[in-house]
């Protein structure tokens, strides 16, 4: 997601923009004013090109709005968006390319396994890396360099399981996809965190991305015993499997996760959608908090964004301008030296579209399950469930 301003030109807005900074090196902080490069790799082409893009524009967005303010102590921040085309060996590619161009540091693909990729490489090139995906294995156990921007996927899980328990939903089935990092790290969560909110997991579907008939899974989740069905799941498995879940008759509701937080699912899946309930990062659901510093973070990216694109920011559209927020208050803090910008991060305490980031030496994923809300999708739109309300209500007070 991306602000333009008016200097900018039509080439910053092409999906595999690359603009040539003035290289500092490791990012030495008595370069005066030159330019701060840093580096973008995100999916703009193949199966997760739909939510790779709109991380892009937000991406887009704090950049030129940092820059319009002046840039960090005087310095502009420019930026290298490279395409790795939901591949894991371009995301690799793309780093090593990043790292000979001396950028301070990269922010990183929506897609997981892109992510679980290039997460060694920045490790060990020491180079700090901003993750836009949300695979627990980034960050269990923590690396030096590798922060997390979304919620992880075993947050999401906890989240689903604290609903869960003040529902009294004791038995669900569970359907997550065999190929992708981000449902298996969702499902092995679940499976971890289930027995501690009383709910066990009843039958569990494996699928692969490629699937196109859910049949077999709803068949084998009749007659379980289970109150719920939870879809792991990103990119077009999701709309398929809801659209065929709402003529399944299961007579049990289904729960979907982060992915789905977006128009990208709602309006392709339509009116199938209705009832569904959908996790999302709490910057998705901005019109029902109340005043404050969350609130007010939300809307200096929401309100430009709607402004340029004509709908509400998505899911993908929080990550990927919070991943740059993040990026910069270290900077701002500790300067342009990948080894302070690393520092500046593991001590960072920060409100943001997604929620108050507090990274620690122990903590690399900033985020908890109350930065989380459940939806209910109600008349095409994603509505917090009055108890999500409170919980937000809560997590909004806290961050001031």
């Amino acid at each position: 997601m991306r602000r333009l301003v008016p200097h900018l030109t039509p080439l910053a807005c092409t999906a595999a923009l690359v603009l040539a900074l003035p290289a500092c090196g490791s990012g030495d902080d008595g370069d005066g004013g030159s330019a701060i490069k840093i580096g973008f790799i995100e999916s703009l082409s193949g199966n997760y090109a739909p939510l790779g893009g709109e991380a892009k524009k937000t991406v887009d967005l704090a950049v030129e709005q940092i820059n319009g303010a002046g840039g960090i102590k005087g310095r502009k921040l420019e930026v290298t968006t490279l395409d790795d085309r939901t591949a894991p060996d371009q995301g690799v590619l793309h780093f090593n390319k990043l790292k000979s161009q001396k950028v301070a540091a990269v922010i990183g693909s929506t897609f997981s396994n892109v992510g679980l990729a290039v997460e060694p490489l920045a490790e060990r090139e020491k180079i700090p890396y901003i993750s836009l995906a949300p695979a627990d294995e980034q960050v269990n156990p923590v690396r030096k360099y590798t922060f997390v921007v979304p919620a992880i996927s075993s947050r999401y899980a906890e989240a689903m399981l604290q609903y869960f328990k003040a529902h009294q939903i004791s038995k669900v089935g569970v359907a997550y996809d065999t190929k992708s990092a981000y449902s298996k790290a969702g499902f092995a969560g679940m499976q971890r965190l289930a027995g501690q909110y009383g709910v066990q997991i009843v039958k569990a579907e494996p699928y692969e991305t490629t699937a196109s008939d859910f049949s077999p899974v709803f068949t084998h989740v009749r007659g379980s015993g289970a109150q719920a069905l939870v879809a792991w799941a990103s990119g077009a498995p999701g709309v398929t499997l809801a659209k065929q879940y709402a003529g399944a008759n299961l007579g049990v509701p289904l729960f979907m996760t982060g992915s789905q937080a977006s128009k990208l699912w709602l309006e392709p899946v339509g009116d199938a959608s209705e009832g569904v309930y959908v996790q999302s990062a709490i910057g998705v659901v901005e019109d029902a908090l109340p005043a404050g510093k969350l609130k007010q973070a939300i809307g200096e990216m929401s309100g430009p964004f709607r402004a340029k694109y004509g709908y509400a920011p998505p899911q993908f559209a929080m990550d990927g301008y919070t991943g740059v927020k993040l990026l910069a208050a270290a900077i701002e803090k500790g300067g342009t030296d990948r080894d302070k910008i690393r520092d500046a991060l593991e001590s960072l305490t920060l409100v943001t579209p997604c929620g108050k980031y507090t990274y620690s030496a122990t903590d690399h994923s900033g985020l908890r399950a109350t930065d989380i809300s459940m939806n209910q999708v109600k008349s095409g739109k994603l509505v917090p469930t009055p108890w999500s309300r409170a919980q937000l209500a809560k997590t909004a007070a806290d961050a001031g």
